[in-house]
């Protein structure tokens, strides 16, 4: 059984998320916080990671991985979806930012957008971006069969 880092008494029920030690209480957190000695991060060793420091303006293929491709939007629909005043509009509520932010942060990015997904505001938000993106290809599509 594992004991408190700080007083020994306790058993832990924290990990200090800066060197990862554990501590049982509040209490015990703010005796270890003045004395606390964060875990450097060795730097990567990675060649991408030295790819991605390079100025070498980046695609959305390098994003992407190669079972991703299928649900790739093109790059020309994107900007579309940067230039939609209903977009815009649905982006200033402040809920939607946080449930952006939060799918963002989250480590399962699928789980994220799933969570997202039972709220109202995030679905009238993807329903809009859908709009604009299918829109755009259905005004496409008729265009070329107009050519023939």
């Amino acid at each position: 059984m594992q004991i408190c880092s700080v007083c020994s008494e306790q058993t832990p029920k924290y990990r200090c998320p800066a060197c990862k030690i554990r501590y049982c209480s509040v209490g015990c957190y703010k005796r270890h916080k003045d004395t606390c000695l964060p875990i450097q991060q060795p730097a990567p060793n990675i060649p991408e990671a030295k790819a991605a420091l390079s100025t070498k303006p980046w695609s959305v293929e390098d994003l992407l991985h190669d079972d991703d491709i299928i649900d790739k939007v093109p790059l020309q629909k994107l900007e579309l979806l940067g230039q939609s005043k209903e977009l815009r509009d649905v982006l200033c509520n402040p809920h939607l930012r946080q449930l952006l932010r939060s799918i963002d942060s989250a480590s399962s990015k699928e789980d994220g957008v799933k969570a997202a997904m039972q709220e109202p505001l995030f679905v009238e938000f993807a329903d809009q971006c859908l709009k604009i993106v299918e829109n755009q290809e259905k005004t496409r599509i008729s265009d070329e069969s107009d050519e023939w």
